[in-house]
């Protein structure tokens, strides 16, 4: 349960490092570390860490993270482009988990104490408070640290 919820706002992430043409290595950064963060989210919540690494976690999130039927990515794909999110929402026609779950999920990481940087990116671009663009170089300019 804890995987799919926690993880929706990865693939968004890595919709808009595709989007923005980062490459490849780019979009495996976005998912290892979103994978450590929601892992870090999930342990604090009472889950178990060989859950996130197995085909529920890590399986289900670089399906979702790389996949074309990925809804979430292509938010993030379309975010990249300069589209509006509700015209993005309004022409998907499906729900896009990401999307509803990025705030609620950054409030249990208040809680909880959990930096989750990469999903607090998602939150503040699908928020309107930060462009695709500057939300990757947000990321980029963090000081090197533990991912545990």
């Amino acid at each position: 349960m804890y995987t799919a919820i926690l993880g929706a706002p990865i693939p968004i992430a890595a919709g808009i490092s595709d989007g923005l043409r980062l490459g490849h290595n780019a979009r495996a950064a976005l998912i290892t570390r979103g994978l450590a963060e929601i892992t870090r989210l999930g342990v604090a919540l009472g889950g178990v860490p060989e859950t996130f690494m197995g085909l529920a976690g890590a399986g289900d999130l670089i399906l979702s993270a790389t996949g074309d039927l990925s809804r979430n990515r292509r938010v993030g794909l379309e975010l990249a482009a300069g589209r509006a999110l509700e015209d993005i929402l309004r022409s998907l026609g499906h729900v896009a988990e990401g999307v509803r779950s990025a705030a609620e999920i950054m409030r249990l990481a208040a809680a909880q104490r959990v930096d989750m940087p990469v999903t607090a990116a998602v939150n503040a671009v699908l928020g309107g408070r930060l462009a695709p663009a500057a939300a990757v170089e947000q990321l980029l300019a963090r000081d090197a640290k533990s991912e545990h």
